[in-house]
């Protein structure tokens, strides 16, 4: 008896520390927790760092062991060295002695509304606050209406700040013109009740417009506004006196327009990623838009959908009175003319056929591409280091950009029954009993599929209005672009498959040359003469994988051209549209007075020397200390008429969808390298 007593003890002692060791494990629970949720709160940057770095890793660089990494390579140095007819350019936009300051007396007020995509903006801004100079008057910080008219964007940053740093803009201008972040109350409340002159700006409006209609109306009213839908407000080139304000136009591109902390950040941490593995990069804006392609005509060059897509908004433009010509048009001529783009898939053989090899890295600028992936596989399959931004950056980094939004339903609302409509029904429902009515026939199954965003087009001739997901989309894509500007500007090559925008202006991919013009005048920048090249790729349209010797002789000549060449056919046609796409001379310096001397002289590399240079570009100050360019052996480029030369085994690999291709590079490293070497021998001879 005694034995069952103690073991009944033993037994409920047992339980009570299972209590105990239960208790304490759900003390302990729930301390961790509270601990978690302290941590999770004072602790999230770290782990938004931790999360991007993880999901960046998506992308992991594949290379080959090659020679042509070392950066005194010949090879090495015909594909990334900087251009040496450029390297005593250096960028001058600085005020000149006689340029005065602001006066304190202004003629009024200068409200600003802005219309359009990136670089319509940025064009814009940059006329406004030299139309506010040559007025005398204060500019109020412009609106962005892509921004303003979006629905559910962050609250934080709306209109100008969306995209740019106000406070620099002001700052940095404050020696040019008086900017203000809002109108006075008396003259807002004015604007609101639509009292004050306003004018819808045409594109490239002379200074004569504003001083003589514009003017009159500012010192009236002491407030106007203009209305920006085209991108400049100015004229693009202006009489020599004017000069100053050329100047005026670099400051505010080149250094006032900053973009906004969050955006600079994220721009800064993709190019560290693409940098981190030690090797130079090309980007690559492809320019292939809807609205560009049907400006330009270019809808066969594409099938199925993407087709009728652009047709249908060739026909809109028609309606509308941007473009003035036939619905139909020859896309195959517009093409051979030059006026079309260059698919992915072209601009992949030029690169291979000039020699950048398969593991090269290359940026695609622009967001989604026309015409689906698919138009980017061979790009692919020619280059095993294609990246964008979304395969560089995380949803968390791109959520800190566009700041805390609105979750929106975006759905199509189904408009309230007519009262007609409601009359029927009550009457049917009143109206007795009834045979009852046959069953309906089946359904017609669909043969086509009407899912995806450009569904419409089976179903109906009119384009849908934008939904609200859109119109924020809309505001995304100027975030989207400013990256993608930033990337490619500091690019150690750029190269760009269309370079118009849907009106026929400089679009994107102008502003970047014009930027990299300015800032890097020496890096390595192809300015693609698409006519020439087109004939080039109809003559070998059937054996585009296997070209011959001769072909890729004058492929390579013909890109050499475009370093130098292109940039003064740019000059022809961009600059009369957009002085952001071509800044020199008015904003550039020349380092020493020798190659200004040489430009007026007989010598082998003056065809090379762009003439818009003779007599205009001023010498640098002393005060710059620039270097100058050096005439030596490993520094020198030479693009003399002979040819260095590669295998057509080039892109056997991916014609034969194997890797023969690679053992072909090898076979003929030896005599690649001696051509090169050639090539910069020639040049000093």
């Amino acid at each position: 008896m005694k034995w069952v007593s103690v073991k009944n003890e033993g037994k409920m002692l047992f339980k009570s520390k299972l209590k105990l060791v239960a208790l304490a494990g759900l003390v302990l629970s729930v301390l961790s927790l509270l601990t978690h949720f302290l941590l999770a709160k004072h602790t999230y940057g770290i782990v938004y760092e931790y999360h991007s770095s993880v999901t960046i890793m998506s992308w992991m660089p594949k290379f080959k062991k090659s020679d042509l990494s070392i950066s005194n390579h010949p090879s090495y140095r015909r594909l990334w060295a900087p251009v040496r007819h450029f390297e005593s350019l250096h960028p001058l936009a600085n005020r000149s002695g006689d340029y005065a300051a602001p006066e304190m007396q202004s003629t009024g007020f200068i409200f600003v509304k802005i219309r359009g995509g990136f670089h319509e903006i940025r064009n814009a801004i940059s006329d406004v606050v030299v139309v506010t100079r040559l007025l005398n008057a204060t500019l109020v910080i412009p609106e962005i209406q892509s921004t303003t008219s979006s629905k559910g964007i962050s609250t934080q940053f709306k209109s100008f700040p969306y995209l740019y740093n106000e406070d620099q803009f002001i700052a940095a201008l404050a020696k040019d013109v008086k900017i203000v972040k809002t109108l006075p109350k008396d003259l807002k409340g004015a604007r609101r009740k639509k009292e004050i002159p306003s004018f819808k700006v045409p594109h490239g409006a002379s200074p004569y417009f504003y001083l003589h209609h514009v003017l009159p109306m500012l010192t009236k009213h002491s407030v106007v506004e203009l209305l920006v839908h085209s991108g400049g407000c100015l004229q693009s080139i202006l009489p020599p006196p004017l000069v100053e304000y050329q100047k005026l136009r670099c400051r505010v591109a080149f250094h006032a327009l900053r973009f906004r902390e969050e955006v600079q950040n994220l721009a800064i941490k993709i190019l560290n990623r693409i940098r981190a593995s030690g090797q130079p990069f090309i980007a690559y804006d492809p320019g292939m838009t809807r609205d560009a392609l049907a400006y330009y005509g270019c809808a066969e060059l594409f099938q199925d959908v993407h087709t009728e897509l652009i047709m249908h908004r060739r026909a809109w433009m028609i309606k509308r009175g941007i473009l003035k010509g036939n619905l139909f048009s020859d896309s195959a001529e517009q093409y051979r003319n030059g006026l079309c783009p260059l698919m992915p898939e072209e601009i992949g053989i030029l690169l291979r056929a000039y020699g950048y090899s398969s593991d090269t890295i290359i940026y695609i600028s622009g967001g989604e591409v026309f015409g689906g992936v698919k138009k980017l596989i061979p790009l692919h399959a020619m280059f095993e280091n294609v990246v964008d931004r979304t395969s560089l950056s995380s949803s968390l980094e791109w959520d800190k950009v566009y700041g805390q939004e609105a979750n929106l339903v975006d759905q199509y609302l189904i408009p309230p029954p007519s009262d007609n409509v409601v009359m029927r029904s009550q009457a049917w429902k009143n109206s007795g009993p009834r045979p009852r009515p046959l069953p309906p026939p089946p359904a017609r199954p669909k043969m086509y599929n009407v899912e995806g965003w450009w569904g419409w087009v089976a179903e109906s001739d009119d384009e849908p209005e934008s939904t609200i997901m859109e119109l924020r989309t809309n505001a995304h894509r100027l975030l989207w672009e400013a990256i993608d500007y930033t990337v490619c500007t500091e690019a150690d090559v750029f190269i760009t498959g269309f370079d118009r925008d849907s009106k026929g202006n400089p679009n994107l991919a102008s502003l970047v040359v014009g930027h990299r013009l300015y800032q890097f005048p020496a890096s390595r920048t192809y300015g693609l003469d698409r006519k020439e090249i087109a004939k080039l790729f109809e003559e070998i349209r059937d054996t585009l994988y296997q070209p011959n010797h001769t072909w890729i002789t004058s492929l390579r000549k013909q890109l050499r051209i475009s370093l130098i060449d292109g940039l003064l056919e740019e000059s022809k046609i961009s600059k009369s549209r957009s002085f952001l796409a071509f800044p020199v001379p008015e904003c550039s310096c020349i380092a020493n007075d020798s190659m200004k001397r040489s430009v007026n002289t007989s010598s082998p590399m003056q065809k090379y020397d762009i003439p818009v240079f003779s007599g205009e570009i001023d010498q640098c100050p002393s005060w710059m200390n620039v270097p100058t360019s050096s005439q030596s052996r490993e520094e020198t480029e030479e693009e003399n008429d002979k040819d260095d030369s590669a295998s057509s085994g080039l892109f056997l690999w991916l014609g034969n969808g194997n890797q023969e291709g690679d053992s072909a590079d090898i076979s003929n490293k030896e005599e690649a390298l001696v051509e090169d070497q050639e090539e910069l021998e020639g040049g000093e001879r």
